[in-house]
């Protein structure tokens, strides 16, 4: 039997950086490279342990509320001060002005953005519909090479300046990590194979959203790259990711090559990674950068609504296969606007990416 949404919250622990890319680089001859990964693969470790165990306290927590919908965010910024106790110290509240820190005004401007695409485009206050508060914390840990959404809350670590700069240096990465609380409070899609491919898709998906948003670029001007200008210049590579064009993000001695497939014809088979979901991810990924520049002009407003519609419409199992959710775009496209130009490039995006609708 398929698991709708609104059942109970999955105790997900998401970071932006795959464990594959930190463990390989744990790996490495040079401690400078191989100890900052291999503190990350611990702290992470630690953070989802902690997720599960207050999985279910959360959960209650997050049903709570009939007040009037917030119309405008609340943003509080803390600094961890390279410690690891969360959230920190408070260093900016929604309305205060920018501080001496790039790292905070970078994390608060990305947190604003992402809820004016929401609101704006979408209808949507905050990732619950309810004008949830957005919590960042700058400043994890020491050279913590990761950014990550724990259910709660958005952190981010400043990189090991080796191969990771400050991870708020990328909005879409911000947005990224905040559309996994999205996805949680809707479509909840279980992290794990094909619907944990999913859930990091819609991540990107939103996370590029987000950045073409606010640099007011259509889909056709977007780079679509996720985290462009996040890797240090000694790395050959571009970005962890690219939805254009999964596989070519980077191809470095220290990171590998991006092992990303871009059709279900190279799709892994792989038990890490909860069944590689940033890995196969790739593949929806694709379909929609397909879909959206076929369909041209800003690519919030309707291939952005198509999936928005898909995750927030009730029907999206959180076991979902890439295949369910395919038929469903194909359904909201339909619904939305009809049997046009919409509808068969939906269809056609799928079918380039060996994903079946019918």
């Amino acid at each position: 039997m398929q698991l709708r949404q609104n059942s109970e919250f999955q105790p997900v622990f998401c970071t932006i950086v795959p464990p594959h890319v930190l463990d390989k680089l744990s790996r490495s001859d040079d401690p400078q490279l191989a100890d900052p990964a291999r503190r990350t693969l611990e702290a992470d470790g630690a953070r989802r342990h902690h997720r599960r165990v207050t999985a279910a306290a959360w959960t209650s927590q997050a049903a709570r509320t009939s007040d009037p919908v917030p119309t405008k965010p609340h943003r509080t910024l803390y600094d961890c001060r390279h410690g690891t106790d969360l959230p920190g110290v408070k260093v900016r509240d929604e309305g205060e002005e920018a501080t001496q820190d790039a790292s905070v005004n970078r994390a608060y401007a990305g947190l604003g953005a992402t809820f004016d695409l929401l609101l704006t485009e979408y209808g949507r206050s905050s990732i619950d519909g309810k004008g949830l508060p957005l919590i960042g914390s700058v400043h994890y840990d020491e050279k913590y090479n990761n950014a990550f959404f724990d259910g709660e809350q958005m952190v981010f670590g400043d990189g090991d300046g080796e191969i990771f700069l400050d991870f708020t240096v990328a909005i879409d990465v911000i947005a990224h990590e905040l559309a996994h609380g999205l996805t949680q409070y809707t479509a909840n899609l279980a992290y794990q194979g094909q619907s944990g491919a999913l859930n990091e898709s819609v991540s990107d998906v939103f996370g590029s959203l987000v950045k073409q948003y606010s640099l007011g670029q259509s889909a056709d001007q977007g780079d679509w790259l996720i985290g462009a200008g996040l890797l240090a210049p000694r790395v050959s590579g571009v970005a962890l990711r690219s939805m254009k064009a999964p596989g070519t993000a980077y191809d470095d001695d220290v990171l590998g090559k991006d092992p990303q497939p871009g059709s279900m014809d190279d799709y892994v088979d792989t038990d890490d990674d909860n069944g590689g979901v940033h890995i196969n991810s790739g593949i929806p990924n694709r379909a929609f950068y397909l879909l959206a520049t076929a369909l041209g002009g800003n690519a919030w407003e309707r291939a952005g609504r198509i999936w928005f519609d898909v995750l927030t419409g009730g029907e999206l199992a959180q076991d979902a296969s890439f295949t369910d959710f395919a038929k469903l775009t194909v359904a909201a496209a339909q619904h939305r606007f009809g049997e046009g130009d919409e509808a068969e490039a939906v269809l056609k995006a799928w079918s380039e990416v060996g994903v079946p609708t019918r």
